[in-house]
């Protein structure tokens, strides 16, 4: 028979055993997008205003293009990662599940377009 207090059995675990993996992971994104958001600002400043053309040509050049992929990338990982643990905070059940499902859905829809549209830019 074992004898462990509640304090030896939580040990090391967290309430949900990944929370020191999620906070982790929300500040290297955080950081990541304090450097991406002002370039991707700067590069996306340079070419409001012009023409298509101008644009096409712009966004062919691989900086600007990787700049844009990575914000959009990193920034809706961001978006996910935070939104989700804001659902697990304030909904239960059945409900919690389909908007986290929802939410992750959103995420990678919105980096899929946003992709292929640089991707078609850029080719």
């Amino acid at each position: 028979m074992r004898y462990l207090t509640d304090r030896k059995r939580a040990t090391g675990l967290g309430s949900a055993k990944s929370g020191t993996e999620h906070f982790w992971h929300m500040q290297i994104s955080a950081v990541a997008l304090a450097i991406l958001v002002p370039l991707f600002i700067f590069t996306f400043g340079r070419i409001v205003g012009g023409t298509y053309e101008e644009v096409v040509a712009y966004y062919g050049r691989p900086f600007p293009a990787i700049v844009a992929g990575l914000t959009l990338v990193v920034g809706m990982t961001h978006f996910k990662n935070g939104a989700q643990v804001m659902i697990e905070d304030y909904a239960h059940g059945f409900t919690r599940k389909v908007l986290i499902m929802g939410t992750i859905f959103l995420a990678y829809a919105v980096m899929a377009t946003g992709l292929f549209a640089l991707i078609r830019l850029a080719l």
